[in-house]
């Protein structure tokens, strides 16, 4: 079980952006990347709200496992979907393209 989730944030951070990572890219990449992953803030806000409201439900009736580690799991997938937008975007205003 273990493995399996270790192998899920192996997998998840081998694909993540950074600022090391950003350097070497092209101007017309980072402009796609840029384009690809614009957030929408309502419909995040939407989701992380839904998904905390399961814990909370998972925590009270006393459901503890797969019913709260999903939520929390896709929960950290949102907030590093901006982390990755606020790496790009500083990125892309050190070389003016913004």
């Amino acid at each position: 079980m273990s493995f399996e989730i270790r192998k899920l944030f192996e997998k998840e951070n081998s694909g993540k952006m950074n600022e090391q990572d950003l350097s070497p890219r092209s101007d017309h990449e980072l402009l796609e990347e840029f384009k690809k992953i614009t957030p929408s803030p309502i419909v995040d806000a939407f989701f992380i709200g839904f998904l905390i409201g399961i814990v909370v439900f998972g925590i009270v009736v006393s459901a503890w496992g797969f019913p709260i580690l999903i939520p929390v799991f896709l929960i950290y997938l949102f907030l590093k979907k901006s982390k990755r937008y606020d790496a790009l975007k500083k990125e892309l205003a050190s070389r003016n393209l913004l």
